[in-house]
């Protein structure tokens, strides 16, 4: 009689989440029949892992705060621009309000330790302020040395804030170093904490992740890219190293709207000021137009999907891109399809061995389609490629923080610039090429060949990639 009861309770419980699926007008069909497939094959654990996992939830004080600290900062004040509409462009600065403004420049750096070399300069240089944004800050070189930089910048009456994601840098957060920091005076905070257990079922979802990587000094110069505050030996996944980053040094009105992003996260993880957050520096004469695109959980579901589509039909001569990551979605997918068969030159370059098996194997489900379709496809075999970039006709360059997965698109706070500038862009196309250099091209016929049950791997991660 009980094993009824609790049969007839669990088949409740599952036809109610299976009709709360359905009712969702967020979720894409597959979403939904990637939900009811793991529902059924994991009859009682699945009802757990949709709870916590099933749905962007955010607790009602973050979204609270969030709003505050979008009404403290407002629009930020505007360089005047022009974005076409139905472009890109105009998608993008529909997304945070952010138009194209002209009058920027940008320097490519040569790598890893130049960036950093770099960047403590500027920090050793700053005179009113530094704010620091990581997703992964690590107890080593380029981590301490970053930490000294901010400490002594602290120690000249420079007003430091600095942010890392609560998950991503827990042991630096829980280090000495980031201790020293706020003993000199620099105002540190951990972006989405995770909660107590009793708050367990009211907090934010537990795998939301600020993953954006943002460095200003004052309001004149910031960093843009894929690096994290972490050397290229990646510690933590050492056997995958060197990680392969790219970071842009950037000044002009685009570090204004980058100030006015790292101000919401601000705002809205502490309780402290930013006392004139969106700031726009003034454009100069000869620069280009760019502008911030920064997204995540609290804007429109399917955003970034969307950006990325608009990007990709942008292209009519040559599309080049690199992501550590790629489980798109259905939309992202046909794009890419769509532009390589209609005569676009489609290029990928995907890391050969990834630091997540189950992404590797999802994204070479996506390899058949994309050849038979006209893509080229490289696999990177120099280290983990890190580095997110696009780039349209020479002309457009796309990078930053995100991914071409689902957590990007939906879970994950990031930051990007796009930009028009063939200078610029060519300089990010020629470090592609260099990508390319160093990876292995795929053949259709070598995918063909691939077994039975490696197929079904792959496409099984993929078709649960949705909900992971």
């Amino acid at each position: 009689m009980v094993a009824f009861f609790l049969l007839v309770l669990h088949l409740m419980a599952t036809s109610l989440v299976v009709l709360r699926i359905m009712l969702r007008d967020d979720t894409l069909p597959t979403v939904r029949v990637a939900w009811v497939l793991l529902l059924l094959l994991l009859p009682i654990t699945g009802l757990f892992v949709y709870f916590f996992f099933g749905e962007v939830r955010l607790s009602r004080r973050f979204v609270e705060r969030h709003r505050r600290a979008e009404e403290m900062i407002g629009r930020p004040r505007q360089v005047s621009g022009t974005e076409e509409p139905g472009t890109a462009f105009a998608y993008a600065a529909s997304i945070n309000g952010f138009r194209p403004a002209p009058g920027n420049h940008a320097e490519l750096m040569s790598g890893g330790d130049e960036a950093r070399r770099r960047l403590i300069i500027d920090i050793d240089g700053a005179r009113d302020h530094v704010h620091i944004l990581y997703y992964i800050w690590l107890d080593d070189q380029t981590g301490i040395s970053t930490s000294q930089a901010i400490i002594r910048a602290a120690k000249r009456g420079v007003h430091c804030r600095i942010m890392a994601d609560a998950l991503g840098s827990s042991a630096f957060i829980g280090s000495e170093h980031w201790q020293a920091m706020r003993d000199a005076g620099v105002e540190a905070v951990a972006a989405l904490p995770l909660p107590r257990l009793r708050t367990l079922f009211t907090a934010n979802r537990l795998d939301l992740r600020n993953h954006r990587k943002i460095t200003i000094i004052d309001t004149r110069i910031c960093y843009c890219g894929s690096q994290n505050c972490a050397d290229a030996a990646f510690l933590p996944k050492a056997r995958f190293a060197p990680w392969v980053d790219i970071l842009l040094r950037f000044e002009g009105p685009v570090v204004g709207q980058m100030q006015a992003l790292f101000a919401q996260n601000w705002l809205t993880e502490s309780d402290g000021s930013l006392a004139n957050s969106a700031a726009l520096e003034e454009s100069s004469a000869g620069g280009f137009q760019a502008q911030v695109v920064g997204t995540g959980p609290t804007v429109e579901h399917g955003t970034t999907a969307q950006l990325f589509s608009k990007l990709i039909s942008h292209a009519r001569q040559e599309l080049i891109i690199s992501t550590p990551y790629f489980v798109p979605d259905e939309t992202v997918a046909s794009a890419l399809c769509g532009a390589a068969a209609s005569g676009v030159s489609v290029t990928l370059i995907l890391p050969l061995r990834n630091d997540s098996r189950f992404v590797g194997l999802a994204s070479r489900s996506y390899y058949k389609r994309l050849l038979a379709a006209g893509a080229r496809i490289y696999e990177f075999k120099g280290g983990l490629l890190h580095a997110k970039t696009l780039t349209i006709d020479g002309e457009i360059t796309f990078l930053g923080s995100s991914n071409m997965d689902v957590r990007s698109f939906d879970l994950n706070f990031e930051n990007d610039i796009l930009l028009h500038d063939s200078f610029t862009t060519e300089q990010v196309r020629e470090r592609q090429m260099a990508y390319i250099a160093t990876s292995v091209a795929i053949e259709e016929a070598s995918v063909r060949r691939w077994s039975a049950l490696r197929r079904i791997m792959q496409n099984a991660c993929a078709t649960m990639s949705p909900i992971l």
